[in-house]
């Protein structure tokens, strides 16, 4: 996503993108700034920013006074210039988000349930992404570009966790996304993995304005990881890149979780929420999900404090492990979590990680993310906008070619 454009005419619809990628990350910005930006001439900034006002992409939104020479002209992007679904499938809801071309949401629906039966999920899906049409209206349901996907690759793998019933498993085993699952009116369709997919609204909706290389870990059911190097999501050759879930770590140290077979444990059982749910039942808290902490159970409190603590211990194992081979400048840490909790939970790491860091790592910054729960289906909605507006045409869309959805990638 580096701002380099290039004034040729072959070129011109790449540098149509790089301007709106500039429009984008600066909110408000004028002919001069997007042609440093860019590295574009005037003219050519001129021109292509005409023609995207045309389009309906680009609106002006006044003159800018108070420097030197005469007033500049402002530009922001048209909110209403494009509009993307995302639909994010979790192991215990289903949330779909309606984006407009600024990345704001228009609409928002979840949807809960004990266990993610496919057939239930494509009828709620479907449900959500015709309503989401009808409240846009025809012209403008009409500029839908496409629907992002969403979920955990491996959602049959680790499930023995979660006591879902065996069919319901095998059911997942045989499912294509990116082919007719959801009735999409034959938009295109983007898959992506849960944990990567809520880095790239980090990137886009949080601090990438301010760091273009960082590690997004999610505390979700299950932990997951997304990695942004130079403003771009990596995914690797497996869509396997930062699957946190399998790190090892040490054994946990909670009365409610069994120990491990080999010498080490895996980061999955110690930093994700169904282990502190199962914490709290198993030490008497009645309670199904994560918002119900939010207020605080009676007799919750302790319990939570020694989950936090354990998870904050494999967490700075992990991070420590993960800038030893990836340098970056920041670690984000978002999820399901009630945001007290997780701002308490994320001091935490950041204390366990200063205690244990080796000599010769340069501590990235240990962050809370801005987005909570919506995050995988925020992403998810990004992935269209994206894919056809981004400055890069492999930033952030999937290569479907070379994946193969729901069997392949991170476990986020």
């Amino acid at each position: 996503m580096a701002g380099k454009g290039s004034n040729s005419v072959q070129l011109r619809h790449y540098n149509e993108r790089v301007i709106l990628d500039a429009i984008r990350r600066f909110g408000q910005v004028s002919k001069a700034e997007i042609g440093q930006y860019a590295h574009l001439t005037p003219p050519a900034v001129a021109a292509i920013v005409e023609a995207l006002i045309s389009g309906g992409y680009v609106r002006e939104t006044g003159k800018r006074f108070g420097r030197k020479g005469q007033p500049s002209s402002m530009y922001e992007l048209a909110p209403d210039g494009a509009y993307s679904v995302g639909v994010h499938i979790g192991r215990r809801s289903l949330d779909a988000i309606l984006t407009d071309f600024t990345g704001a949401t228009r609409g928002f629906e979840s949807h809960e349930y004990d266990h993610p039966d496919a057939g239930n999920v494509r009828k709620a899906g479907n449900r959500m992404i015709s309503r989401f049409k009808a409240q846009l209206g025809p012209a403008e349901a009409a500029k839908v570009i496409g629907v992002g996907i969403s979920a955990p690759y491996f959602i049959g793998v680790w499930d023995d966790e979660l006591g879902f019933p065996a069919e319901v498993r095998e059911a997942w085993r045989s499912v294509d996304l990116a082919s007719s699952f959801f009735d999409t009116g034959g938009l295109p369709v983007l898959v992506e993995n849960d944990a990567s997919a809520a880095a790239i609204a980090e990137l886009v909706q949080g601090a990438g304005s301010k760091y273009q290389d960082f590690l997004h870990i999610s505390l979700n059911t299950f932990v997951g990881a997304g990695l942004v190097l130079d403003g771009t999501l990596q995914t690797g050759p497996h869509g396997n890149t930062a699957a946190f879930g399998p790190f090892p770590v040490t054994p946990s140290m909670l009365s409610s979780v069994a120990k491990p077979k080999a010498r080490f444990d895996i980061l999955l059982h110690r930093a994700s929420i169904y282990t502190l749910l199962n914490h709290l039942v198993h030490n008497g808290v009645a309670i199904k999900r994560v918002k119900e902490l939010d207020p605080m159970p009676d007799g919750a409190a302790r319990f939570v404090s020694e989950w936090q603590d354990d998870c904050a211990d494999a967490l700075s194992q992990a991070i420590t492990g993960a800038v030893a081979v990836v340098d970056v400048e920041a670690v984000i840490i978002d999820g399901l979590l009630p945001r007290h909790l997780l701002e308490d939970t994320v001091g935490r790491v950041r204390a366990r990680f200063i205690e244990t860091m080796p000599a010769g790592l340069v501590a990235p910054h240990i962050l809370v993310g801005s987005l909570g729960s919506r995050a995988s289906a925020l992403g998810a909605s990004l992935l269209p906008i994206y894919s056809m507006f981004g400055p890069d045409t492999g930033v952030l869309m999937k290569k479907a070619i070379d994946k193969k959805p729901l069997m392949v990638g991170s476990s986020g």
